[in-house]
């Protein structure tokens, strides 16, 4: 039976190969005549495979997080953020999470409010009592909404300022079927986020029990709502890699993988490259010492994302990561670009992140295309797209628009996000086979019917759709 069924699975892929190239010619002539509208919403329909590379607090739009707070008071969670600066301390000191004191928007939990001093909790309002003007800033102070913001505002600004946002297990876990939900919408099966169980409180600020949050977790995805998104969702833990203490939580995190494989799929070592305190060699001796007594731990590992020429692709592949997040600067490694052509290694693309964080000046720098079409696995991922304000079809439409891809590669790109994802093998060929269904039933429909095919389809975009490709819904 397993055999007949590995034979079927091959017998689909080989038949959606098949009509994938037939399909080329229809998919080219269309993005010839195609309205940016036209292209956006037959992409927004396409039938995508997963999302690989996605923070999950990163992934929360800002209207979704102002929806979520003021839902969270029937839990007891009141939130205050900061809208003004009196003075209250010297410059330079740092307050709940180590943010800077002159930082406006920061988010605190009510029970950090009430420790403040009353010259302190003059500068902060309960963000149900914003007027318009401070919620429109509020909103916008956690996405990267301006030409003169980049890669500093994003990592030394948006992660101080949700703050105590990311301390709460129940707004985390309904925001991540809110991306479950959103994806879905978009054609999308899968997902894999970063998502833990330490650090989370009470509203009195007591904390959770770590098994009280993994099974909030599994029950929360077992809802109606959830399931009804038809995207299935495994998590990572991430490792901040730069911390000092770095070592001690790859331990205990790699334990926590191994024993919880449910929900859990990989260990994820993410925080900005250019922080040298975090190479990729400084864990090798901990991850040789672990493999000794763990099994079925995978990795993920940012790597490349750094303005200039380094090793740290190859020596993420030496720690034992069977997936690369960025890679941008590998085209500047030969030796290791060889090595990863044609091989079991994936790089997950996230073009929208990559300008946006400055580390290319814009799309043709890019080396995707070059990737792709030597024969290095890639797949398209959105990051931290509530931060870009973007979803999955942006990814795509900037891939198609600045690179001319064709049917089959889009389709490629589909098939190698699940392909290179860490389930099990029954869930992933199971994803696979439904994957390659959607595709035959997508194109025949579009063959037959061409845009009256997509007349149901209504893309919801958000404000980089808006300024990136004049697409404002």
């Amino acid at each position: 039976m397993k055999t007949f069924y590995l034979l079927f699975t091959l017998f689909l892929s080989l038949v959606s190969t098949a009509h994938a190239e037939s399909f080329n010619d229809v998919f080219a002539e269309f993005k010839k005549s195609a309205s940016p509208e036209e292209l956006y919403t037959f992409l927004y329909a396409v039938p995508k495979g997963g999302d690989l590379h996605n923070h999950s607090t990163g992934s929360n739009l800002s209207e979704w997080w102002y929806d979520e707070i003021l839902e969270q008071e029937k839990n007891g969670y009141i939130y205050y953020t900061k809208v003004k600066i009196n003075n209250c301390r010297p410059y330079g000191t740092n307050e709940f999470g180590g943010s800077p004191y002159l930082l406006l928007f920061v988010n605190i939990q009510d029970f950090e409010y009430n420790q403040l001093d009353s010259c302190e909790q003059s500068e902060y309002k309960r963000i149900q009592d914003l007027n318009e003007i401070e919620k429109q800033a509020w909103l916008d102070s956690i996405r990267l909404d301006k030409d003169s913001e980049g890669r500093n505002e994003f990592f030394q600004t948006h992660w101080e300022r949700i703050n105590s946002l990311m301390a709460n297990p129940y707004m985390q876990v309904n925001l991540i079927v809110k991306n479950m939900q959103a994806f879905g919408a978009e054609g999308m099966l899968y997902l894999e986020t970063d998502a833990g169980v330490r650090g989370y409180v009470h509203p009195d600020g007591s904390p959770f029990d770590e098994e009280e949050v993994y099974q909030l977790y599994l029950d929360r995805f077992a809802q109606k709502d959830a399931l009804a998104s038809g995207v299935t969702v495994r998590l990572h833990y991430a490792l901040l890699r730069f911390l000092p203490n770095a070592e001690d939580d790859l331990k205990w995190m790699y334990e926590y993988v191994a024993t919880h494989p449910e929900l859990y799929v990989a260990v994820d070592m993410v925080g900005r490259e250019d922080n040298d305190k975090g190479h990729p060699l400084r864990f090798l001796s901990t991850l040789r010492e672990l493999r000794h007594h763990y099994h079925d731990v995978n990795l993920s590992i940012h790597a490349g994302e750094k303005d200039k020429p380094n090793k740290n692709v190859r020596d993420t592949l030496l720690l034992g990561a069977s997936r690369i997040g960025h890679g941008v600067n590998l085209i500047s490694d030969p030796d290791t670009l060889l090595l990863m052509r044609n091989n079991s290694y994936l790089i997950e693309i996230n073009l929208i992140s990559n300008l946006l964080l400055e580390y290319v000046d814009d799309y043709s720098q890019h080396p995707f295309p070059e990737y792709l079409r030597i024969g290095i696995p890639v797949a398209l991922a959105t990051d931290d797209r509530g931060m870009w304000d973007s979803n999955m079809t942006d990814e795509y439409y900037t891939a198609v628009t600045n690179f001319n891809l064709s049917w089959s590669e889009l389709v490629q790109l589909g098939a190698n996000s699940l392909s290179y994802s860490f389930l099990d093998e029954k869930t992933k060929q199971q994803l696979l086979d439904e994957y390659y269904q959607r595709i035959a039933k997508f194109e025949k429909a579009f063959s037959q019917q061409k845009m009256a095919s997509l007349s149901k389809v209504k893309p919801e975009s958000y404000s980089f759709a808006c300024k990136q490709f004049s697409i404002c819904r």
